[in-house]
């Protein structure tokens, strides 16, 4: 039984400004369906992977820069119209949190939440702007994120050390336990490793679903690491 907040969603690719529609991993999907209280997004840069994490945020009411749905705030409008072309399918009940965290844009967040004297507490007891980038991150996922909501998180792992993203992924574990939804863009064979995650390619030459061992972040990672002199003298000569 599907109980994700988001069941599926459907693209209208006749709807799609050009520059979208030129986007590799756009043009593979039609429809996703979210059957895992865990997604992950991969796939290369400038895939689009991160471009519809973004319009599924805006479609659903977030805030466009991050945050909440309460957070009202633009610094610099540059979200795509994508949110426009797509439909979701939800369920009947609503998720009693949420929240979107979108990497590029996260000090942008971080200054609303001061500027608003918000609990402190739910951003690890000091001002987001006195925390290194990483532990800001992880201080929110960690303080700020209550359950039962549905989480919507680009490149959380940026900035957060090999031993947080381990720390982190066992919290979205917890938290997907206590009927949380996340979709998330990442390119982190860490997190890519949950066992009950569903991963989503828009890599042009990977099938729309891969398992953890087909993800290009795992194939490097552990080519690296059982071959890494000779990948290292090959790069360097």
């Amino acid at each position: 039984m599907n109980d994700n907040y988001i069941k599926s969603i459907s693209i209208n690719h006749f709807e799609l400004e050009d520059y979208l529609s030129e986007l590799v991993g756009l043009k593979k999907f039609q429809n996703i369906i979210f059957d895992s209280p865990i997604t992950f997004f991969v796939g290369e840069n400038g895939s689009g992977k991160s471009t519809l994490l973004e319009a599924i945020a805006v479609h659903m009411g977030f805030n466009a820069e991050g945050g909440s749905k309460n957070f009202n705030f633009t610094t610099y409008d540059s979200h795509s119209d994508l949110y426009q072309s797509i439909k979701t399918v939800r369920h009947a009940l609503k998720p009693e949190d949420g929240f979107f965290l979108r990497s590029e844009s996260f000090y942008n967040v971080a200054t609303y939440v001061e500027q608003l004297d918000l609990n402190l507490k739910e951003y690890g007891g000091v001002p987001i702007h006195e925390q290194s980038r990483g532990e800001g991150i992880f201080n929110l996922i960690n303080n700020r994120f209550r359950g039962n909501g549905i989480y919507l998180l680009d490149e959380p792992e940026a900035g957060l050390s090999q031993s947080r993203q381990l720390a982190l992924l066992a919290g979205i574990h917890q938290l997907a336990l206590q009927g949380s939804q996340f979709i998330i863009a990442t390119h982190s064979p860490i997190l890519l490793a949950h066992p009950d995650a569903k991963i989503i390619s828009f890599d042009e030459d990977q099938p729309p679903i891969v398992t953890y061992e087909e993800t290009k972040a795992y194939e490097i990672m552990s080519l690296f690491m059982s071959r890494r002199e000779r990948m290292i003298e090959e790069l360097l000569s």
